[in-house]
């Protein structure tokens, strides 16, 4: 089938060709590991699974490289402010080293809860000092960066086509950029980003760092995911993935020192990036200290995949506000799926399939995965699913489309089961429904709470006129 994907470099939906067919290349941005990760995170990393699933499910072998950042990253993404890594270790009173570990951990351990399957690869930025350094090497040599008294720089300006990435000129380039260069820098130009820090000034009491050409000191942010990308991916390879806030300064400067330092363009075909996940109107983030976790989702009741749901429910590239409410929304419509499939289980109608009704099964088939290779287009086959299960094919045929559609969505809708409602149970449920009716509602709530104790919920449907 055809792939088509909307690529925020030339901001057009194109045809998925891989460099090197059947073999996918596939890097994502990974954490900053120096506080709880969030939903918001879990939004993102949804969509880079369902890319996976789509294309393995489409014959690509994927192999999937993911960062963490544990050095390097400063609270400003233009290099001010301090290091969140040595951040957290104050908030936390932890090393750097244990916070680090802490939250790398709780973050994939939350991505497991909504069914997100781990990298092939996990690299850590200071596992990979050594490749970061060689790369500021080749930069210095081949004249794109300088070194100054307290950092070394990538010159912006040497790289003439800098402006025109992900669609933003120099002088609009303010996203998250200093206005001016900080007082005490000897940067030629705000936009220059650093290639790696000296253990001076701001940084002369920072915890993690490295001998190098240029002094004592650490990696800036930006140059790990070439580094490490290049490493495992080679130095050109299919798709990178982040989050929009990437696109105004991350992803230009790692396209820039990346290109630069191999003279070899594109440094990667597809850039695929997910919209904010907001809560009142306003991203969720750490910063504005409004984000909700995994935990907290399960805390409130929710199981993890009705997240999920709520993700697949709106298009990756467009916003979506969370609300409890919605979660609820998305629970219960997961739980009727669910359902609904579990059902199909206990029921044997295969038959030979009349040519029509073979033909519905195909079509249903063929819809699925042309929304979902229409740019992820997860309302769309969402959609599909609820229209094949109202269908007339038979159950069997249904569980079977239902299994291979959950290979990309991934709700883990095979493990739904039929819960046997015992008889006694039942009996209690009509004597509740009666009372009811004869307006004993005292009566009623008893019951109600007798069958809970029981391991059952009653819930009541109200019409509203």
């Amino acid at each position: 089938m055809d792939i088509y994907l909307t690529n925020s470099l030339s901001r057009k939906k194109e045809k998925f060709v891989p460099i090197n067919p059947p073999n996918v290349g596939m890097y994502s941005c990974g954490i900053t590991a120096y506080d709880y990760a969030h939903i918001g995170h879990g939004r993102k990393y949804v969509t880079d699974d369902i890319l996976k699933r789509l294309l393995t499910a489409d014959g690509f072998k994927v192999k999937h490289v993911e960062n963490v950042t544990d050095v390097g990253h400063l609270v400003s993404d233009a290099d001010t402010g301090e290091d969140k890594l040595e951040k957290g270790a104050a908030k936390t009173g932890k090393t750097v080293w244990e916070v680090a570990e802490f939250f790398t951990k709780y973050f994939y351990d939350s991505m497991d809860k909504l069914n997100i399957i781990r990298p092939d690869i996990i690299c850590k930025a200071t596992d990979h000092i050594k490749e970061q350094i060689e790369l500021v090497q080749k930069l210095m040599d081949k004249g794109f960066a300088y070194d100054t008294p307290e950092a070394v720089y990538f010159d912006v300006t040497k790289f003439k086509k800098y402006d025109q990435l992900f669609g933003q000129k120099l002088e609009e380039k303010k996203v998250g950029v200093r206005e001016a260069v900080q007082e005490g820098e000897h940067k030629k130009h705000p936009q220059d980003f650093a290639l790696w820090f000296k253990r001076v000034g701001r940084f002369e009491n920072h915890t993690m760092h490295w001998e190098s050409p240029w002094g004592d000191g650490f990696p800036g942010w930006h140059v790990e995911c070439s580094a490490m990308s290049m490493k495992y991916l080679g130095e050109q390879f299919d798709i990178h993935t982040g989050g929009e806030d990437h696109l105004s300064i991350h992803h230009p400067n790692e396209i820039a020192q990346s290109e630069a330092a191999t003279g070899k363009v594109p440094f990667v075909k597809y850039w695929i990036h997910t919209a904010f996940l907001m809560v009142d109107g306003r991203k969720m983030s750490k910063s504005l200290n409004n984000f909700y976790t995994v935990d907290d989702v399960e805390k409130k009741g929710f199981d993890p995949l009705a997240l999920r749901y709520l993700y697949l429910g709106a298009h990756y590239r467009d916003p979506l506000n969370f609300t409890w409410d919605s979660l609820e929304a998305s629970q219960n419509a997961l739980e009727k799926l669910r359902n609904q499939i579990a059902s199909l289980k206990t029921q044997n109608n295969r038959t030979v399939l009349s040519k029509e009704k073979e033909n519905k099964v195909e079509e249903f088939r063929n819809q699925f995965m042309e929304a979902a290779g229409d740019d992820l287009n997860t309302p769309k086959a969402l959609a599909v699913v609820w229209d094949m299960l109202k269908s007339n094919i038979p159950s069997e045929d249904k569980y079977d489309l239902a299994m291979g559609f959950d290979e990309i969505l991934g709700l883990k809708l095979g493990e739904a089961k039929v819960i046997e409602i015992p008889e006694n149970v039942k009996s209690m449920m009509i004597e509740r429904e009666k009372l009811r009716s004869e307006g004993k509602y005292e009566d009623a709530d008893k019951i109600r709470t007798q069958i809970k104790e029981l391991g059952f919920e009653v819930k009541d449907k109200t019409v509203e006129l």
